[in-house]
């Protein structure tokens, strides 16, 4: 199979001359269509600044990175805008909502921006609440509902538009545990059953036990791969914890 996702030797460099800090160093790795990948490692190694460089928000100073056919290090602003818009759906740890828009008109947004008609936007938007288990939430508003309801609100907003990929930067972090469990289960049926490939950046070991594929990553270098395979979740949370002891992160990196 193809990969949707190519890294090909990736260098975020940041300042000049001496003052020069290398926060990502030749970093390469492929996503196939319909993987769930958690991105983890310590504080400060690199984390987010990948996941930043691989969503366009950034950009490399060096290599490529290829989504689908497109090499979107190579695109100017505009194309990237358009190609943002197009193929990329994002869930941050901030929800991002508008409040003076109902959880309906928040997660339609980006398919009336893309002029998307009438009769196909209720549809999509009654069969994403319901994947996420908000659609007696639709016409509430972000200040009647709770943080694990506007999560699954933005989450349903990301994948609206059937992106080709979808992007999570610590979407549990301000969530309870029992709000944290009922979206990362939405993502991974989700995964399991749209063939959703998503891309996940957590410092969460129980977040990161419901990927089937884990890349690790230190001092802005990959550091280890690791495969979920037949084991059960707990199993491989068991295993995420490990690794994350021996690569020396702290217990906040590992809760």
């Amino acid at each position: 199979m193809e990969a949707l996702l190519k890294v090909q030797n990736v260098e975020k460099i940041y300042g000049k001359g001496d003052a020069q800090f290398h926060a990502l160093k030749n970093i390469s790795f492929e996503v196939e269509q319909g993987e769930f990948v958690g991105i983890m490692g310590p504080s400060g190694a690199g984390k987010s600044t990948l996941l930043n460089v691989l969503a366009t928000i950034d950009s490399p100073t060096n290599g490529e990175i290829i989504i689908g056919q497109d090499n979107i290090a190579k695109m100017k602003d505009e194309q990237l805008a358009d190609f943002r818009r197009d193929n990329l759906g994002f869930i941050f740890q901030d929800y991002h909502l508008l409040d003076s828009l109902t959880v309906r008109e928040n997660i339609l947004l980006p398919l009336a921006i893309s002029k998307v008609n009438t009769k196909e936007i209720n549809a999509r938007v009654e069969e994403i609440a319901a994947a996420f288990g908000i659609k007696e939430l639709l016409d509430k508003y972000p200040y009647q509902i709770s943080g694990g309801q506007k999560q699954r609100t933005a989450a349903s907003r990301a994948l609206i538009t059937n992106p080709k990929l979808i992007f999570a930067d610590e979407p549990t972090g301000a969530l309870d545990s029992k709000s944290a469990t009922a979206l990362l289960e939405s993502m991974s049926k989700l995964n399991v059953e749209l063939d959703a490939t998503i891309l996940m950046v957590t410092h969460d070991a129980y977040a990161a036990s419901f990927c089937r594929r884990i890349i690790f990553i230190q001092d802005g270098k990959l550091s280890k791969e690791m495969f979920r395979g037949t084991q059960s979740r707990k199993q491989f949370f068991q295993q995420i914890i490990d690794e994350l002891g021996q690569l020396g992160g702290g217990m906040h990196d590992i809760v």
